[in-house]
């Protein structure tokens, strides 16, 4: 079978396309033909050693995928050869065949197809368990959410809009807010030129935002935070701008206010059925029509490289596929 590997610690340009022995699921296993595989942020970081999950060399990077079910091992009752399934995997899916645990595996809807299932297994497990199960978010809140043109952000804009939130979109361009604002976006704040503090209080009457999504990190996190309301929740999802910001703790203490770590990846494995009943959630909703994955661009498996520099420069609104 055809991989792209990570052999050596570095670079997308560093990642190579080789040929591997066909791998063969043991008891309580799967092997999955992958069709469609989808790329995150997190990607550019665990090919440079700079994630926290840190796997051995060589490995695959794409956590997530879709495709069909080739064959199963000993035991294995959920799925069958044929099904159209998708799975999280941490890494190790930018390959033509993977095998993973039963459990892991998902039946997908008939009518969604691969590359839309393959971009909603990360971004919108992550904003789902962040709304619903870390934030607690509820109808009529205010929701701001930083980076709301990427991959994460544009799943919490349409998440927040379905559990009722009020949601506020921030991102570094017109043409971003114009993005979020097309999914459902009520207000947008353009931090690129706008101070994000004052414009989050004006936008709240000086109330506050009761929930804020922040994938960004960098120097918007402390502004956002000043723009908390009283017993607001504010959810640190990841650091796309590249630094990871330091929070003067007598904020969280002035406002009442929480900061709460968002470990999906980790979540998963140690929650199997919780992941597994919000993933079917959402493949209800994308069924409905209620969640519109939207794939930025689809490449080749062995364009990858590029594909993991457009999400680098953060040019990317939506999602980017790999087509194996």
């Amino acid at each position: 079978m055809l991989a792209l590997l990570c052999t050596r610690i570095g670079t997308p340009d560093d990642l190579v396309l080789t040929e591997l022995p066909d791998p063969i699921p043991g008891p309580g296993e799967v092997c999955i033909k992958a069709h469609s595989v989808s790329l995150n942020f997190f990607d550019t970081l665990i090919i440079a050693n700079k994630y926290q999950v840190k796997p051995a060399l060589p490995f695959s990077p794409g956590a997530e995928f879709a495709g069909v079910v080739e064959s199963v091992g000993q035991g294995v009752t959920a799925c069958k050869p044929g099904d159209r399934v998708m799975a999280y995997c941490r890494f190790g899916a930018a390959r033509e065949k993977v095998v993973l645990r039963e459990g892991q595996v998902i039946t997908m809807p008939e009518r969604l197809d691969f590359d839309r299932a393959a971009g909603l297994c990360v971004t919108y497990g992550t904003s789902y368990y962040a709304l619903k199960d870390r934030a607690g978010l509820q109808p009529a809140e205010t929701l701001a959410v930083l980076g709301a043109a990427g991959g994460v952000g544009i799943a919490a804009v349409e998440i927040g809009k379905l559990m009722g939130a009020r949601v506020i979109a921030c991102a570094s361009s017109a043409d971003k807010l114009g993005f979020a604002r097309e999914h459902g976006a009520d207000d947008t704040i353009d931090y690129s030129g706008e101070d994000l503090k004052f414009a989050l209080r004006a936008l709240t009457r000086e109330r506050g935002v009761d929930v804020l999504y922040d994938p960004v990190g960098g120097a918007y996190a402390e502004l956002a935070l000043r723009a908390m309301a009283w017993d607001g929740r504010y959810l640190v999802v990841g650091f796309a701008a590249g630094e990871i910001p330091k929070i003067p703790l007598n904020l969280v203490l002035l406002k009442s206010c929480d900061l709460r770590g968002v470990a999906w990846g980790a979540w998963t494995e140690r929650d199997l059925a919780g992941h597994r009943a919000n993933t079917a959630q959402l493949l209800a909703w994308e069924a409905q029509g209620k969640l519109r994955t939207h794939v930025h661009a689809v490449y080749p498996l062995a364009e990858a490289a590029e594909a993991l520099k457009a999400i680098a420069r953060r040019e990317v609104k939506g999602k980017v596929i790999l087509r194996v």
